[in-house]
C-alpha cells in the first residue's frame, strides 16, 4: 500500500507541470480526489491493510491528500494571475486620460423655491417650526376660530381620518401648538405638506405650504406688509408691484390676501391672470383676538399677524408652468429644466 501511494505521488506531480488551464486542473483533481479518483480508491482500500499499519497508512494517505490539495489551489491562483495579466497586457491604459464625469441629478423645482422662502424668512429673523401631518380637529379648525358647524370648513375639502382626527389641510395648526408651549415674542414659520380633496390643472391632493406667524406687543398691520412686501421683491425681483386686497379668513381680522402684477402679461392682461393684470400669491391677515383667546394669550396685550402661501403657486409663477400636476409626475424632461 505504501508503495502504492508513492506511485500515485510521483506520478501526480508529473502531471501537475503540464497543467495549462482551470480545465486541465479541475480535470486533474477529479481524477485524483473525485468519486472514482486514485487517492479515493486507496482511501477505500484501507480497511484492507492490517491492524497494526492502518494507522500508518492512513496518515500517509491523508497528508499525501492535504498536499495535493494545496498543490491544486496553487495552480489554480497561478493560472488566474496569468489570466489576469493577460488581459491587463491586452488593454493599455492612459492615466492622463481624465475621468469619466458622471451625470449628477438637480434639485426639484419645489425645493429649489421651499428652500428660497425659508431662505428669505430666516434672514428675516423667523425660526422654523414643524409639526404632525395627522392632525387632530381641534388644532386643524376649532383652536383657530373654526367651531364644527361652521361654513368656513367647507372652503377646506377635508381628509378625515376619523371624527376628531385628518390629514392637515394647512400648516397653521403648527402655530397653536407652538403659541401653546411659548410665551411672546413669537416669530415662526412652518414650512411643510398639507392635504385637501382636489386635483386639476391648478390643484393636487397634497401640496406643499409655509405659513408664518409673528406676536409681540404693538405688531401693527404695517408691520405684515412690510414683511410681505420684502418678501414679494425677493421671491421675484425688485420691480414687482403688488397689492393687498380685503379677504375673509376666520383665524385673521381684519384679512387680506396680496396679488402680485401678472408675471405673464406684466399688467396688461391675459387668460393667465383673467384679464384683470394681477395674481392672487397668498393670505394673511392680523391674528383674530379669539384664537389668542384659545391658546391662552391676552389680546388686550400682545396683537399678532399670521400669511400663508402655496410653494407650488409661487414656483408655477416664477418659472412660468402652467399645470401643478407637473411637478409630480416625475417627467425627466420638465426636470431637467431646472
Amino acid at each position: 500500500m505504501k508503495e502504492e501511494i508513492e506511485k500515485i505521488k510521483r506520478q501526480s506531480q508529473l502531471e501537475l507541470k503540464t497543467l495549462l488551464s482551470e480545465t486541465d486542473i479541475y480535470q486533474f483533481k477529479s481524477r485524483y480526489l473525485g468519486r472514482n479518483g486514485s487517492l479515493t480508491q486507496l482511501i477505500k482500500l484501507l480497511k484492507n491493510v492490517p491492524q497494526g499499519e492502518r494507522a500508518a497508512v492512513g496518515a500517509l494517505i491523508n497528508a499525501f491528500k492535504d498536499e495535493l490539495e494545496e498543490q491544486i489551489e496553487q495552480a489554480l491562483s497561478q493560472v488566474h494571475a496569468a489570466a489576469r495579466n493577460l488581459k491587463v497586457s491586452e488593454h493599455t491604459v492612459d492615466v492622463t486620460l481624465p475621468g469619466r464625469q458622471l451625470p449628477l441629478g438637480g434639485r426639484h423645482p419645489i425645493t429649489i423655491v421651499a428652500d428660497k422662502i425659508i431662505d428669505i424668512f430666516t434672514r428675516l429673523g423667523f425660526e422654523i417650526v414643524e409639526g404632525p401631518e395627522v392632525e387632530l380637529d381641534f388644532f386643524n379648525f376649532e383652536a383657530l376660530n373654526l367651531p364644527k358647524d361652521h361654513p368656513a370648513r367647507d372652503m377646506h375639502d377635508t381628509f378625515y381620518i376619523s371624527d376628531d382626527s385628518l390629514l392637515r389641510t394647512h400648516t397653521s395648526p403648527v402655530q397653536i401648538r407652538t403659541m401653546q408651549v411659548t410665551s411672546p415674542p413669537i416669530r415662526i414659520i412652518c414650512p411643510g405638506k398639507v392635504y385637501r380633496c382636489d386635483s386639476d390643472i391648478s390643484h393636487t391632493p397634497m401640496f406643499h405650504q409655509v405659513e408664518g406667524l409673528m406676536v409681540d406687543e404693538d405688531i401693527s398691520f404695517g408691520d405684515l406688509k412690510g414683511l410681505l412686501t420684502t418678501f414679494v421683491h425677493q421671491i421675484f425681483n425688485e420691480d414687482t408691484r403688488l397689492r393687498f386686497r380685503p379677504s375673509f379668513f376666520p383665524f385673521t381680522e381684519p384679512s387680506a390676501e396680496v396679488d402680485i402684477q401678472c408675471v405673464m402679461c406684466r399688467g396688461k392682461g391675459c387668460r393667465v391672470c383673467g384679464n384683470s393684470g394681477w395674481l392672487e400669491i397668498l393670505g394673511s391677515g392680523m391674528v383674530h383676538p379669539q384664537v389668542f383667546r384659545n391658546v391662552g394669550y391676552d389680546p388686550e396685550k400682545v396683537t399678532g399677524f399670521a400669511f400663508g402661501l402655496g410653494i407650488e403657486r409661487i414656483a408655477m409663477l416664477k418659472f412660468g408652468i402652467n399645470d401643478i400636476r407637473l411637478f409630480f409626475e416625475n417627467d425627466y424632461r420638465f426636470l431637467t429644466q431646472f
